[in-house]
């Protein structure tokens, strides 16, 4: 007779069933409806009919450049709007000045995983200004923590490509050592050529049978251009499903009916959006992406760091900003939302076996709430967090490993 490693009794489903689900050897076993005959199990925890959710996917952030837990440093205004270069240039001064990498990537992750993320992607700036050293300080972090959180990591180029020297090769170089996909930065605004910029990254992608997650904060007609061509690239070479453009504020900036002709597009084309709905900025209206079909989801991008002071790596939090923004009221809605730092994420990042069924992954989170559409308003605390069945964080703490 099969011994479930532990089963998990008084168990809230988004659904509102109380059951009990069975986990053995990292991955639900069985989900028990009230009266069935639980199998015989090493362990039982009674969750006290908290609500289950699958652990939260963290679709964009940066590890490397945060300034989590390290001195507070005061944000620093561009002279005139948001510009990309200068923002990057205030990052390359204030990281001079950071305490070690590994030491902010770890507080940052920390912070991560306590509120309830089990899987994330981080983009890593590669270029010719740090070539691969920020890189290979989170692939340490990365194993360091392997055991607690599935970490993607992006061949991120923070000063472009063509006018970087070198920064394609550092690239291939990076993806070589273990980033899992290929990244881009503004291919018109920053580096000036968009054939160009796209030749290197879909090569490298192509090189490498690798994804791509290109950085695109373009606005207006530029941007919805540059989406364009992406999408046109995306389907010539079949990669339907391995491509996101992160931000594409254009989407926020054009009129409905044009943004309705790019989402087909994008749906057709399989291409991702991830947005972070930033505060002052214009992002892509969610319900006209996702009603046209295309995988829109969500990241908290960057925490305290050069870009701006805000973050607390709380992708439910993250998920009400996205709901308060978009004028969010009705459950579905709020559930819309929720589902951009859950199964969006997942799909997007090519999670498989994701969710609270039978032979998923048990990573999964446990709520003060009684369904989904109050958790994204209440934005409750007090969570514990499991990975593969394992508890790993309570009460805004990751346990010692």
């Amino acid at each position: 007779m099969n011994i479930a490693d532990c089963i998990f009794t008084n168990s809230r489903l988004s659904d509102g069933r109380i059951v009990s689900l069975a986990v053995t050897g990292g991955r639900f076993s069985g989900l028990f409806e009230a009266g069935d005959t639980l199998p015989a199990a090493s362990q039982t925890v009674d969750l006290g009919n908290r609500l289950v959710v699958p652990g939260f996917v963290e679709g964009h952030i940066h590890l490397d450049t945060s300034f989590y837990s390290d001195t507070w440093r005061p944000h620093k205004p561009c002279t005139n709007g948001f510009d990309v270069r200068e923002r990057s240039a205030f990052q390359a001064e204030n990281l001079a000045a950071a305490a070690p990498i590994e030491e902010r990537a770890r507080n940052q992750l920390e912070l991560c995983l306590a509120h309830g993320t089990t899987s994330m992607r981080s983009h890593v700036m590669v270029d010719d200004t740090v070539g691969v050293r920020h890189l290979e300080a989170i692939l340490a972090v990365r194993e360091r923590y392997r055991e607690l959180i599935d970490i993607q990591l992006v061949a991120f180029p923070q000063h472009g490509i063509l006018k970087s020297p070198g920064c394609s090769d550092y690239m291939s170089q990076a993806m070589a050592m273990g980033c899992d996909t290929v990244g881009g930065l503004d291919p018109a605004g920053f580096d000036g050529n968009i054939e160009g910029h796209l030749d290197v990254v879909f090569g490298l992608a192509d090189r490498h049978d690798a994804g791509i997650d290109i950085h695109l904060h373009d606005p207006g007609t530029l941007g919805a251009f540059e989406i364009e061509r992406i999408a046109e690239r995306t389907r010539a070479l079949s990669m339907e499903g391995r491509v996101t453009i992160s931000h594409a504020y254009c989407l926020g900036d054009l009129e409905l009916d044009q943004v309705r002709r790019i989402a087909d597009n994008l749906a057709r084309s399989g291409v991702a959006i991830v947005t972070n709905a930033p505060g002052a900025m214009s992002f892509p209206p969610v319900h006209v992406l996702r009603e046209a079909g295309v995988n829109y989801f969500a990241g908290n991008d960057n925490i305290r760091d050069s870009w701006w002071p805000y973050g607390d790596g709380d992708l439910l939090r993250r998920a009400n900003i996205v709901g308060y923004r978009s004028g969010f009221n009705e459950d579905w809605e709020l559930e819309t939302a929720f589902s951009m730092v859950t199964t969006e994420g997942a799909r997007a990042l090519g999670i498989k076996d994701y969710g609270i069924e039978v032979g998923a992954r048990a990573d999964f989170v446990t709520l003060d709430a009684e369904h989904v559409p109050e958790a994204v308003v209440a934005v409750p605390g007090n969570r514990d967090v499991y990975k593969n069945g394992r508890l790993v964080a309570f009460a805004g703490v990751v346990i010692p490993q």
